[in-house]
């Protein structure tokens, strides 16, 4: 459980309250959600071309 609210506040910035307000699977529902978002950002940078002269990637 403190994997998911620390995940959950992580990303949403949402209270201590309100993230333990909800139950077990609508906390795993929104983990699940906040990984495919980053999925989905991940995989939006791997699409930009290389950057020679981007020396952090």
């Amino acid at each position: 459980m403190y994997e998911e609210v620390g995940f959950i506040a992580y990303y949403f910035h949402w209270s201590h309250d309100e993230i333990m307000s909800m139950e077990h699977r609508e906390r795993r529902t929104w983990c699940e959600e906040i990984s495919r978002i980053n999925r989905n950002l991940n995989e939006e940078d791997k699409k930009q071309p290389d950057n020679p002269f981007d020396v952090f990637r």
